[in-house]
């Protein structure tokens, strides 16, 4: 986690020199900016560790406040630990290709300025992944890596250092994500809870990199 914070100040040192960040990288030759849209199109995707990503925004009523967009973070069966298996859901179908069969790990929050200020994870309409139980998706997260230069080598590493820079934070808002939809099941009793439109953020944390930084180091005692 020192080290991902570590490389996270650096990159930031870096893209301060030209005005940029991370978000401005990913969007560098994009033209305008369009609601929705993925960004790069076709998304940033690693063959090797089978890790995914893409920033995208939603119309500005629907954001939070404060939000210019987010990035989600994905990995696909390939990247995924030995037995993992999705979860048993009221919609059992699965996409035909094993290989579509990617679950989503977090949402990360950017401000206009191209700075993460939130950790959140979504039900499973909102990116039409397959849905894997809490702890498969936590022994997931270390395989998280995006390990090439393309569209941008700041933003690959910095998306690869936010998921071990806010590992445990992580982990626990996956585990949070369970407990919000088992409790929605409950409550409203729906025959699919995973495609209730009803429930979109199943949890949520506010994040600060540099406290993250200064906590951390405080802790190793540097």
């Amino acid at each position: 986690m020192a080290d991902a914070g570590d490389e996270i100040v650096d990159i930031y040192r870096v893209l301060a020199k030209t005005g940029d960040n991370v978000v401005s990288e990913l969007l560098r030759n994009a033209g305008t900016f369009y609601e929705w849209d993925h960004y790069p199109p076709g998304d940033v995707y690693d063959a090797e560790t089978h890790a995914q990503y893409y920033y995208h925004a939603h119309p500005e009523a629907q954001r939070f406040e404060g939000e210019h967009g987010h990035f989600h973070t994905f990995l696909r069966p390939g990247g995924m630990p030995e037995g993992v298996r999705p979860a048993p859901v009221p919609r059992g179908d699965l996409p035909s290709d094993p290989d579509d069969r990617l679950s989503h790990l977090i949402a990360i929050a950017m401000t206009p300025q191209g700075l993460p200020f939130r950790l959140f994870t979504v039900n499973r309409w909102v990116t039409g992944e397959t849905w894997y139980a809490a702890e498969d998706v936590i022994a997931m997260l270390e395989r998280f890596e995006v390990d090439h230069a393309r569209p941008s080598w700041p933003a690959n590493r910095w998306i690869t250092a936010m998921m071990q820079l806010f590992r445990p934070q992580i982990v626990e808002l996956v585990r949070a994500r369970d407990r919000t939809v088992e409790a929605w099941r409950r409550q409203s009793k729906t025959a699919d809870v995973f495609e209730d439109r009803d429930l979109e953020v199943t949890s949520l944390l506010e994040i600060s990199v540099a406290d993250q930084i200064r906590d951390i180091n405080r802790l190793l005692g540097r």
